[in-house]
Formats: C-alpha cells, sequence, structure tokens
C-alpha cells in the first residue's frame, strides 16, 4: 500500500485526472454488468419455446403473463408488444415489435462504447504525463544546480513512468469490460431481431389461419 499511495504522489496532478476516469469507468462497468447480465438479458431459447406453445394453443393472455414475468427483459418487452397486438392484423403486429425494437435497443447499447472512449482518454493522459514529466526532466538538466539534477531528474522521471502504468491500469480493464458487454449485448440484440421475426411470422400465420384469441389491445 505504501508503494502504491507513494506511486500515486509522485505521478502529480495527472494521477488524479486518471483517478476520476477510473471512477467513472467502474461506476459504467458495474451498472452495465447489472443490468445487461441480469435485468436485459433471458434464456431467449427456452423463453421462445413457452411462447411459441401458447400462441399455438391460443392461449395469448397466458404468453402475455408470461412476458410479464420477465418485465425488464428485452425480449420479452418487444414479444409482449407483438402478443398485445395478437388480434389486430398483419401490419399493427408488425409496427408493435418494430416500435418496441427501437424503443428497447438503444437501452441495450446504452453507455457500453463509453468504456472505449474512457479507455483513450486515461491513456492519453498517461502519455500527457509522461511528455510532462520528461520535459521537466530535461529542464531540471539545464537549470538544476549539479547537487539537484540527480534529485530533479529521479522524480520528474518518476512522473512520467507512474502517469503512464496508472493510465494503462485503467484503461485496460475497460477494454476488457468493453469486449464482454460488447458480447452480451451483441447476443441479446441478436435474439430480438431473430425471435421478434419468429413471433411475426407465428401471429401472422395464427390470423391467416382464422385462429383467434383474448389478447385485444392491452398491456397485462
Amino acid at each position: 500500500m505504501d508503494y502504491i499511495a507513494k506511486s500515486f504522489s509522485d505521478g502529480g496532478v495527472w494521477m488524479y485526472s486518471i483517478l476520476a476516469v477510473s471512477i467513472i469507468a467502474i461506476a459504467i462497468m458495474i451498472e452495465r454488468f447489472v443490468t445487461l447480465y441480469f435485468r436485459y438479458n433471458i434464456n431467449a431459447q427456452a423463453f421462445m419455446a413457452q411462447i411459441q406453445k401458447l400462441v399455438l394453443a391460443g392461449n395469448i393472455d397466458r404468453a402475455i403473463k408470461l412476458c410479464n414475468a420477465a418485465p425488464s427483459a428485452a425480449l420479452a418487452r418487444v414479444i409482449k408488444a407483438g402478443l398485445t397486438r395478437a388480434n389486430n392484423g398483419e401490419l399493427e403486429i408488425q409496427n408493435a415489435v418494430e416500435e418496441a425494437t427501437l424503443d428497447v435497443v438503444p437501452l441495450v447499447e446504452k453507455r457500453t462504447n463509453s468504456l472505449l472512449s474512457l479507455a483513450n482518454v486515461a491513456t492519453l493522459l498517461g502519455l500527457l504525463g509522461t511528455i510532462v514529466g520528461m520535459i521537466k526532466a530535461f529542464q531540471s538538466l539545464a537549470k538544476a544546480s549539479p547537487d539537484e539534477r540527480q534529485q530533479q531528474l529521479g522524480k520528474n522521471i518518476a512522473l512520467a513512468m507512474n502517469t503512464t502504468a496508472f493510465g494503462l491500469i485503467v484503461a485496460i480493464p475497460c477494454l476488457l469490460a468493453h469486449v464482454l458487454l460488447a458480447g452480451v449485448t451483441k447476443k441479446i440484440i441478436e435474439e430480438i431481431d431473430l425471435y421478434s421475426v419468429k413471433l411475426e411470422n407465428l401471429l401472422i400465420a395464427r390470423l391467416r389461419s382464422g385462429a383467434t384469441g383474448a389478447a385485444g389491445d392491452r398491456d397485462s
């Protein structure tokens, strides 16, 4: 801990800027991991298998209730939008699914890409601290007395190296978190695209076959 505290102190004011970036990045990582892995995510294959069985059985109400059981799940929200228009014609079903998709997808993608920007900012702040430290190091060689040169040179090189290291320490986890979050984001969106089309086809086929249901225009 003493070594970390000394390194932070040696890095000067640049370390506080990088620290601020790290705090913002950690907050985004925590929020996105919780949201994407536990709120928006769902076992799409099992969920849609149940929805399909209920729709084929003409039990639209129960299918909607199944969606209500996972109100935060992105796929469930899109599927519910289509189910609530199940008896209202092909165009209304398609419009409802498309509108729900346009509402949900930006929420799924929200803030994930900002981790890339924060990684770049942390790296650049570290690089800027390095450049400033090296400039000060060369200035100290020209201005400081022979007795002070070694001390000033060591101090400014420490500033340069510590800011670079701290910038990379912040940037690397940001990049790794972005890889993981971008992967689950892509998975959720691909499931929405796939299963929303399957639902549309299922409901349209149901309408064309003359089946009836009890969904109506309600959201519950």
